[in-house]
């Protein structure tokens, strides 16, 4: 997977005003800020260079979480999606995402940072969607934002792993609050993140929303208290940006975490494939997550027709049902 062209046709013209050495040294520092943990609200892309390097180095990664999120979260909704409200934009990924997945009409980006703004409208004045030409894009953090209007949906993208617990609950209490169809919440695919999310859930359930993804069912988490649930997608990486990582490998898995909540309750059937299928002559082991809890099944080529449909399924998806 990798991001749609304009985004990366933008990414190559302004990185022609840095050299390599430049943006390598913002990238450094960017991933030292991310990686302290910082939690009480500080600034961290503040100037057009670190805008412009966290959409070389991170957007795809967002972009890709982001995009499979969203894919699986609505396999089981009947509605439409036109109105997307995206808290803590960044530059632009989910917006994009929900453009290139939805017949979006209205889009609301939230964004604090006037340089990661600034980038994200650049990316949607270059697009083909109308949304995202005339998307209202404000300045401001979610904490500060105020709107009676709900949307279909509503986004949250690797944000609330910057905040303090309490901001975290407040804030998607907030964000339910203005949503009329479907929540996403998209955070790292770390045991912090599963931790937040998890939390998250606790919350939304006791406020009356339904779970619709990935789990399949509304009770605890059935996995053991050393294990985390995450997914995974796969990434291209651009020439500029295996130059900036110094990297030969022309992809990277993204690894992530995400909630969907809905106003209505979603169909759901079936257990989610939890890790990497296991593929050996003949058959395959999947280790699956339902309302039953967590269980391995192998299905071998003696099975025909259980086979062939799952022979292709990939970590993340629906596998349906079986005895």
């Amino acid at each position: 997977m990798e991001l749609p062209s304009y985004v990366r046709t933008v990414t190559e013209e302004l990185s022609l005003g840095y050299s390599i050495s430049e943006l390598r040294k913002t990238s450094a520092e960017l991933t030292d800020k991310y990686r302290s943990n910082i939690k009480d609200g500080r600034r961290l892309a503040v100037s057009d260079r670190d805008a412009l390097v966290y959409a070389l180095v991170r957007m795809p990664a967002t972009f890709g979480a982001v995009y499979s999120a969203l894919s699986c979260a609505s396999e089981g909704m009947e509605e439409d999606i036109r109105s997307v409200f995206d808290a803590g934009a960044g530059t632009g990924a989910a917006g994009i995402a929900s453009a290139e997945l939805f017949p979006v009409e209205e889009l609301v980006c939230v964004e604090r940072e006037a340089s990661m703004q600034k980038l994200g409208q650049t990316f949607y004045k270059s697009s083909g969607h109308q949304c995202l030409r005339k998307a209202d894009w404000v300045s401001s953090d979610l904490q500060s934002f105020e709107t009676d209007k709900k949307r279909d949906l509503v986004t949250a993208s690797y944000m609330l792993n910057e905040m303090s617990e309490s901001d975290r609950k407040a804030s998607v209490l907030k964000l339910w609050k203005m949503t009329d169809k479907m929540l996403v919440l998209i955070e790292p695919g770390t045991p912090e993140g599963y931790s937040q999310l998890i939390g998250a859930r606790e919350t939304l359930i006791s406020a009356g929303a339904n779970v619709s993804a990935p789990c399949m069912h509304s009770s605890k988490c059935p996995l053991e208290t050393d294990d985390w649930c995450h997914f995974s997608v796969r990434v291209q990486r651009s020439r500029i940006h295996k130059q900036i990582k110094n990297a030969d490998v022309p992809y990277e898995d993204e690894k992530f975490f995400y909630m969907a909540f809905t106003r209505v309750p979603v169909n759901n059937y079936g257990e989610r494939i939890l890790r990497h299928p296991v593929t050996e002559k003949g058959r395959i082991t999947f280790k699956l997550c339902g309302k039953n809890g967590i269980r391995n099944i192998t299905i071998t080529k003696k099975q025909k027709e259980a086979y062939k449909a799952l022979r292709h399924a990939k970590w993340g998806e629906n596998a349906g049902v079986f005895d």
